[in-house]
């Protein structure tokens, strides 16, 4: 396999990778967070960005990254004044720095992140302590131009425990003029010394409009689809590309028909889904399958906990069904503990390699079984 063929842990299938996206939409906040702080020459050496899957955290590390290469010498940052405040994280893409991290050729830039497996063919299942010692070589080197050097880390979510050790090191003792850019969806799970010496920056899910516009930038047409899949999605641009590539909108169009007939679900249609999930080129359907009936479990718990005047339908009908099957808080609960009760019945099927057709029947008669209560 050639380096061209090797896949990208960091980048969604069938989307540009985040370093190849200029415009970002919809997190004005962080970025205005951020230059305050690059503006005020007191620039924190490492920023946590958090924030829901999907919602443009990478492609915020990269306007950031591309923002600080071009920084002249003097400019910016804790070790001196500003020439002027920056009024954007816009850089010019033709200054030769930002062409070079374009293409991973940049010197001041590394990037971090699940590397290659050449004996299995695959992808690593973790950021490696391996990783984390190039980047520590990599700040050992002095910057050819005395410009910023700039490390992301894609995400910190994937360290093992000792590339972590590894890299709080680094965090306690850090090269002047770095900057470390740390990317992760769930910050809880890092080491608590990990983030007390980052700064947070958090990403905000995307309303309607902006998500529609960042799928356009990316290629995709949310189209007619827009509201239900920035519900579906709940305003991650990433997940919103999973159901696109998925037809995960008209699957859960699928799903709520179905559970509307609930109780005396219609086998035949339930037997027929259960079947579209078996077999090896089904995984990536299997796994959507999967994720939607857990969002449907989820949205009855909820509907029926807070009873909303006004909700925003992710499926023609979904109202009504959900009208009948959670009326009320009590039903709620009953949804709410069948999710958890499924989530921990899928997590061993994968465990044995349960046939998924069995799992996928399994999990729809069980909702129906709760319907009945």
């Amino acid at each position: 396999m050639s380096q061209d063929e090797i896949p990208e842990p960091d980048c969604a299938e069938g989307a540009p990778h985040p370093r190849e996206t200029q415009k970002i939409l919809g997190q004005s906040g962080a970025e205005n967070t951020f230059l305050q702080a690059f503006n005020s020459s007191r620039l924190h050496h490492a920023w946590l960005i958090t924030g829901p899957r999907g919602v443009g955290k990478a492609t915020l590390a990269w306007r950031i990254a591309r923002f600080m290469l071009v920084q002249s010498e003097d400019g910016g940052g804790f070790f001196s004044e500003p020439p002027a405040a920056a009024e954007t994280l816009d850089a010019d893409p033709n200054h030769p720095a930002v062409r070079r991290s374009h293409s991973l050729g940049e010197p001041r830039l590394t990037l971090c992140r699940r590397p290659w497996d050449p004996k299995a063919k695959r992808l690593k299942t973790a950021i490696t302590v391996e990783e984390i010692r190039k980047l520590k070589g990599f700040f050992t080197l002095s910057a050819t131009d005395g410009g910023w050097r700039v490390a992301i880390i894609d995400t910190a979510d994937e360290m093992n425990t000792s590339a972590a050790n590894a890299l709080l090191k680094i965090l306690e003792e850090p090269p002047e003029k770095t900057l470390i850019l740390l990317i992760s969806h769930q910050p809880a799970q890092l080491l608590p010394t990990i983030r007390s010496r980052c700064r947070d920056l958090r990403c905000a899910a995307l309303n309607t409009e902006d998500q529609a516009a960042a799928l356009q930038q990316a290629g995709f047409d949310a189209g007619t689809n827009a509201s239900a899949l920035s519900v579906l999605s709940d305003g991650s641009v990433g997940e919103a590309i999973r159901l696109i590539n998925a037809d995960g909108v008209t699957l859960y169009e699928r799903l709520v028909a179905l559970a509307a007939t609930a109780p005396g679900l219609d086998r035949t249609a339930a037997l027929s889904l259960a079947n579209k999930c078996a077999g090896r080129d089904a995984a990536p359907f299997y796994d959507i399958t999967i994720h939607l009936i857990s969002l449907l479990l989820a949205r009855l718990a909820r509907y029926g906990a807070l009873q909303p005047s006004v909700w925003v339908e992710a499926a023609h009908g979904e109202a009504l069904m959900l009208d009948k099957l959670a009326p009320n808080a009590q039903a709620a609960r009953k949804w709410a503990n069948l999710a958890q009760k499924l989530t921990a019945r899928v997590s061993h099927a994968r465990a044995v390699n349960l046939d998924p057709s069995s799992v996928i029947l399994d999990m729809l008669l069980q909702l129906d079984e709760t319907a009945r209560k």
